[in-house]
């Protein structure tokens, strides 16, 4: 008889309704202590995910109250259905586990996806291995199978499990970085660019220390890392060395806040926002559209010129010709009206008017005015105010005047014209 003749034969036992009801009893109760505990939740979470069941708390729960359920019922006979349930339930909490996390960390991520697709038949196969009996030997027989390396022993099944350990804690390690992030950062760091930073640090010193402590607890000699270490070293200093000045120029600009995600720069004559920080490079976005990768040495070494550190304001000017017959105490008070009619120009300072050339063809004046939201573009406000000075100008009967020039022309001189056309002949 096979394990799943067995398993079949055990689930026909008279208690079998009694089983059927606590299980369901012990789901709907998991379902409303989660609802109750989730249901005033504004965001998507680890715990809830996006549904009460779609979480890590719901089988959990559920996990818990099957367990004692088990015991309770175990008392008067065997609670088959139930212990079958613990498996099952065990392998849905790891999957919800690592794919809320993942949601969470990497939103967008084609390969979080697959990772969890391949994990999700990993866990149900050992789980209905778990329940047919069949675990322990396939794990016997993982365990036969050796390597060699170096002067140590790897069995299958240990390096399987190490494996399985590094990925719970690197899931871990990032659910606990994003929720210190969330709930602690958030509070205590308003700067955007240094509350990145400070994640990104602490993501990557528990990381570092959760696999060095599952290393250890697997049984890797951790002194051997030291060569490998040295190994790197070297590299960094010779194949490596641009990549590496451009991860500590991402750390120095986090920590310096020199620049900071939302500043409007401009590097090498292109201009856009700081739309992401990374550790080794930074993304300016254009008000085109245009997107340009800068690694983080080039910000660190050259000269940016930062439109916001200090203040967000800036001047713009325009220019603009009347003729000569204009009254210049009314040119300036349509220029003033023009420059004032827009929203975005500010008060204080507030835009002047200046008398700047006696041109050739008429008097030349400029428009000065301050803007505090470059970000939202310039050419626009700009625009804004020359359509205003064009509409006002007509409206007060000033002129622009069209380019003028004057053409001479020579008349040759008669007698001259005579005697060379007699010379020709």
């Amino acid at each position: 008889m096979t394990q799943l003749d067995r398993l079949l034969r055990s689930l026909q036992h008279p208690g079998m309704p009694w089983e059927v009801a606590t299980l369901a009893g012990c789901l709907l109760a998991a379902f409303g202590i989660a609802w109750l505990i989730g249901r005033r939740r504004t965001v998507e979470s680890v715990w809830f995910g996006r549904a009460v069941v779609d979480g890590v708390l719901f089988p959990l729960v559920a996990l818990v109250l099957v367990y004692g359920a088990s015991f309770a019922i175990e008392i008067a006979h065997r609670a088959v259905l139930l212990r079958i349930a613990i498996p099952m339930l065990i392998a849905l909490a790891g999957i919800r586990l690592l794919a809320r996390v993942l949601t969470v960390v990497f939103p967008a991520s084609r390969a979080a996806r697959l990772l969890e697709r391949i994990f999700s038949w990993v866990a149900w196969i050992a789980a209905v291995l778990w329940i047919l009996g069949l675990l322990p030997v396939v794990m016997a027989e993982m365990d036969a199978v050796k390597f060699t390396l170096g002067k140590s022993k790897i069995t299958l099944l240990s390096l399987l499990q190490g494996v399985l350990a590094c990925g719970v804690v690197v899931v871990v390690t990032l659910w606990v970085s994003k929720t210190i992030e969330r709930q602690v950062l958030r509070e205590a760091v308003h700067d955007l660019s240094l509350r990145k930073a400070a994640s990104n640090v602490i993501r990557a010193a528990l990381v570092l220390t959760g696999l060095l402590l599952v290393l250890s607890a697997v049984g890797v000699d951790l002194t051997a890392l030291s060569v490998f270490g040295g190994a790197i070293g070297v590299g960094l200093g010779f194949g490596l060395q641009k990549l590496a000045a451009n991860y500590v120029s991402g750390f120095v600009i986090l920590f310096e806040r020199s620049l900071r995600i939302g500043d409007t720069v401009r590097v090498d004559k292109f201009e856009g926002i700081v739309a992401d920080i990374k550790t080794r490079y930074t993304l300016i976005r254009s008000l085109t559209g245009h997107e340009s990768i800068v690694p983080n040495e080039k910000l660190i070494t050259e000269r940016i010129e930062n439109l916001s550190l200090a203040d967000p304001k800036i001047m713009l000017t325009t220019s603009v010709s009347v003729s000569y017959d204009s009254d210049p105490d009314e040119v300036q008070r349509v220029l003033l009206e023009a420059a004032t009619s827009s929203k975005r120009v500010l008060t204080e300072p507030g835009p002047a008017v200046r008398l700047v050339e006696f041109g050739a063809d008429g008097l030349n004046y400029s428009v000065y005015f301050w803007i505090a939201d470059p970000a939202n573009g310039q050419l626009n406000v700009q625009s804004d105010i020359n359509l205003a000075i064009l509409k006002g100008l007509r409206a007060a009967g000033i002129e622009i005047p069209y380019p003028q020039r004057v053409v001479r022309l020579v008349q040759p001189d008669a007698g001259v014209t005579s005697s060379a056309r007699a010379a020709t002949n």
